[in-house]
């Protein structure tokens, strides 16, 4: 089964934090690549830089970190997802209902999983409920 994974696991994937083992569970257990878009990695190099600044992280770290996931990439762990003028247009829509707490950036990674007709799996219990309230399954981890 495909997956549309956010940037919350992808994170907690990379970085030792208290939801590590739940993400690293899952992404190691697919059979095929998580899909993520690119705005993924936007999202990483910003987490990283904030990271770095709050000094939360070394530089070193952010660097190695960055590393380890470009390499993930390329080796096809992921399977990157294109954002789409219709993506945007459902991301607006969802938006412009005023139903949700959704962030802008998290519709768009809730317009992929459903424009995909994939499971979005996330770790952001506003982007869960969010999902829920538009009628996209969600894949706790």
């Amino acid at each position: 089964m495909m997956f549309f994974v956010d940037t919350s696991v992808v994170l907690a994937f990379y970085r030792a934090e208290a939801r590590s083992a739940r993400a690293q569970r899952f992404l190691r257990g697919l059979k095929e690549p998580a899909l993520i878009s690119n705005l993924t990695e936007i999202e990483v190099a910003s987490a990283l830089g904030r990271w770095v600044r709050m000094e939360e992280i070394s530089d070193a770290d952010a660097s190695r970190i960055h590393a380890v996931f470009e390499s993930d990439i390329e080796e096809q762990c992921y399977r990157r997802v294109p954002l789409t003028t219709g993506h945007y247009r459902q991301a607006r829509s969802w938006l412009l209902t005023r139903k949700t707490a959704l962030r802008a950036l998290d519709a768009l990674h809730l317009a992929c999983a459903a424009r995909l007709q994939v499971p979005l799996v996330t770790l952001d219990a506003s982007l869960a409920s969010a999902a829920a309230t538009f009628g996209i399954a969600v894949h706790r981890v």
